[in-house]
């Protein structure tokens, strides 16, 4: 296989894993409860579109912004993974569900799209720390930099069409069967929280 083609289906199955459509799907549904199929569509596009908008930012910018602001990956991803770890608690919890439920009856799609769909599941912690990590900005060419981009690209288009069928999948679970998968869920996510955590502490302190 061609080494462009090597480097491309890394980079893609990589970031669909850290992206991992699956596991947000409960959350798109409860943020786009009440809504039509337009308006659950328009959650989800607008979603990926902020959450390129941040993650291109940190393609272009985020190992020189980081190392400007002299924070060590370490310290960004244990930060990253706290919050991350609250947030999953709170689905949890069924928290999450009620914080949604209290939102404005009259909140646009932009609105639901902002927070937490687009900010902190899809451009979370985990994605953020990837995309800085494979775009590597200081040692590699800006086409090479584009091509990440155009794969993170790729990879939000793939979660926007999961969304879109998601809506139709669990309509036969109800509203119980999809607060059962949103706890399930919550609690993968911290646990995932909880590895980047103990990672990034095993870096700070040089433990094996």
């Amino acid at each position: 296989m061609p080494e462009y083609l090597t480097h491309f289906f890394y980079e893609f199955v990589t970031l669909l894993v850290i992206l991992d459509p699956i596991a947000t799907i409960p959350l798109f549904l409860v943020a786009a409860e009440g809504l039509d199929r337009r308006g659950s569509l328009l959650v989800a596009f607008y979603a990926m579109v902020i959450s390129f908008l941040v993650l291109m930012f940190f393609i272009v910018a985020g190992q020189f912004l980081l190392a400007a602001l002299k924070i060590p990956i370490a310290s960004f991803q244990l930060a990253g993974s706290l919050v991350l770890l609250l947030f999953g608690v709170k689905m949890v919890l069924g928290r999450m569900d009620e914080q949604l439920a209290t939102s404005p009856v009259a909140a646009t799609p932009l609105q639901r799209a902002v927070y937490p769909l687009a900010i902190p599941t899809i451009a979370g912690p985990g994605a953020i720390l990837t995309v800085v990590l494979l775009a590597d900005n200081t040692g590699r060419a800006w086409s090479e930099l584009v091509a990440t981009t155009g794969v993170l690209a790729l990879c939000l288009l793939v979660m926007f069409v999961t969304y879109a069928l998601a809506t139709v999948v669990f309509r036969f679970l109800g509203k119980p069967g999809i607060e059962v998968v949103s706890r399930v869920f919550g609690l993968v996510l911290a646990s995932i929280a909880v590895t980047g955590m103990i990672a990034s502490i095993k870096v700070s302190f040089g433990l094996p």
